[in-house]
Order: structure tokens, then C-alpha cells, then sequence
């Protein structure tokens, strides 16, 4: 099926697979979703990524969802920011600082797919994608 929105597909997968309580949660491969996936693995969202291609056009990537002891869900909330119909750029002093840094903006820069920390330290700015808590 064609998914007109990659990302909002992407987060809403996530969002629900964290919600039921699932153990993975398996997307279809495109650069930007894997890199998406990895960024949430290095900032501690995610346990683990796995990407399985078919072709070098197609193929899969499974994330394995991190839990608390208590089985809570470390993903408490995704949010897609920059919309098709509305782009939203910041630059590397707008970029959005929230829960006390233990939120996670993902941003679309010239230099790839980076996560909010790393764009201030770079000073870059670009697409804020979405954010994640």
C-alpha cells in the first residue's frame, strides 16, 4: 500500500506497537526510517535496530522496543512536527529544548538526518521532523 507520508506512517507504528505492548515493531525500509530508527537506538528509545533487505530497493526494518522492570514503555510520546503541508525549518539556536533535555527532536539537515543535540553542537539547522519523549 503507498503511504503518502513516510514519517507519520513510521511514528505511528511505533506509537502503537509501544502501546500494545509489543515486543517489535517491523517497518519498510527506506533510508530516512532506518536512519530514523538509529538515532532513536543511539539516544536509548529503542533496544535494538535490524534491517533486512530483500533487494537494494526493498527490504525491512525491525526495532525491538525498550521497557522499564514495570513494563512501561520508554517512548511516552512521538509527535510529527514538519507536516507535507507545512514545512517548519529552525535553525541551530530555535531548535526546541523540552522534558529538560530528555526529549529528542530529529531534524532533516544538510549533512543527513541528525538529532536535535547534535545539530546545536554542529550549529546547523534544517527540518525539525518530529519529537520524541
Amino acid at each position: 500500500m503507498a503511504v503518502s507520508d513516510q514519517i507519520s506512517d513510521f511514528l505511528t507504528r511505533v506509537r502503537n506497537a509501544s502501546k500494545a505492548q509489543h515486543r517489535y515493531v517491523d517497518v519498510e525500509w527506506s533510508r530516512l526510517k532506518e536512519s530514523m530508527a538509529n538515532i532513536l537506538k543511539e539516544q536509548g528509545f529503542i533496544e535494538n535496530v535490524v534491517v533486512k533487505k530483500d533487494s537494494p530497493s526493498r527490504g525491512t526494518v525491525r526495532m525491538f522496543l525498550k521497557y522499564t522492570p514495570a513494563r512501561q514503555s520508554v517512548i511516552k510520546g512521538l509527535k510529527r512536527y514538519s507536516k507535507p503541508g507545512l514545512r517548519r525549518y529552525v535553525g541551530s539556536e530555535e531548535i526546541p529544548h523540552f522534558f529538560g533535555g530528555l526529549g529528542l527532536s530529529i531534524l532533516s539537515t544538510s549533512e543527513g538526518l541528525l538529532a536535535g543535540s547534535e545539530c546545536k553542537r554542529r550549529k546547523i539547522g534544517g527540518e525539525l521532523l518530529c519529537m520524541v519523549w
